[in-house]
């Protein structure tokens, strides 16, 4: 729901109502040029999560007991009420990726829901919600894969490829089910990332078509990327792999 409030519904609307839902307020202006920029992820973001999350607009200029209250100092303002209390708070135009991380620390969307499934109807219905969703996408694409269906997996993908867990799943489209380093990717989807690694670092000394080597590179990178940036094992094979293409 998004609404505009007042001084005088400002308990109402956002006070009492953050007691059901989070409550987003939105202290802005009309002559803001950051806050017209701002406005419209807010809007998409709590569109999405309208059952969740509630977003309040506050004029500050009409409002400007409300904007002392709360210590606005500059615009746009963004303040989130849980229980009766801000709770989050950012000020300035954020990217819409950000705002998107904001509203999801207070309320995942549909999208997000469906998209921890692990049934296709679910996964296609996150995607018909919000097809940016990469969660959805590769997950979704998994699956397919899983059952056979390498079409249909790069198909989900095609809007993902500069995504690298996306491009690792295309680049095992590519090599095929025939290709020598599929006990590799067998080991990954086992849950043996160590084994896969050491195996497609077997592959790519091998290898000598580079086409070939670039296609193992990136379903390498995908692992890396699954493993996080804090990962030992995924520093020490980033650093062989950079010796072995080099």
């Amino acid at each position: 729901m998004i609404r505009e409030v007042t001084e005088a519904s400002f308990q109402q609307d956002v006070i009492d109502r953050s007691h059901e839902v989070p409550v987003v307020v939105d202290f802005w202006a009309e002559w803001c040029g950051p806050c017209r920029q701002l406005g419209p992820a807010l809007e998409a973001e709590a569109g999405r999560r309208s059952d969740s999350v509630d977003l309040a607009k506050v004029d500050v200029d009409s409002n400007q007991d409300l904007a002392q209250r709360f210590g606005i100092q500059g615009i746009p303002a963004v303040k989130a009420f849980v229980d009766g209390a801000v709770s989050e708070e950012f000020t300035g135009a954020i990217p819409p990726v950000q705002v998107k991380a904001f509203f999801d620390a207070l309320a995942p969307s549909e999208a997000d829901v469906l998209a921890a499934s692990d049934d296709e109807a679910s996964l296609r219905r996150a995607l018909e919600l919000d097809p940016a969703h990469r969660e959805a996408a590769i997950r979704l694409a998994r699956l397919l894969l899983a059952g056979g269906d390498a079409d249909g997996a790069g198909a989900v993908l095609t809007a993902f490829e500069d995504d690298f867990e996306a491009s690792a799943i295309l680049a095992r489209i590519e090599l095929g089910a025939d290709d020598p380093a599929a006990a590799a990717i067998a080991a990954r989807d086992e849950g043996d990332v160590e084994r896969a690694l050491e195996l497609l670092q077997e592959q790519i000394a091998a290898a000598d078509d580079p086409d070939r080597v670039d296609l193992l590179r990136r379903v390498m990178v995908g692992i890396f990327t699954e493993l996080g940036p804090t990962s030992e094992l995924a520093r020490d094979h980033r650093r062989r792999l950079a010796l072995a293409i080099t």
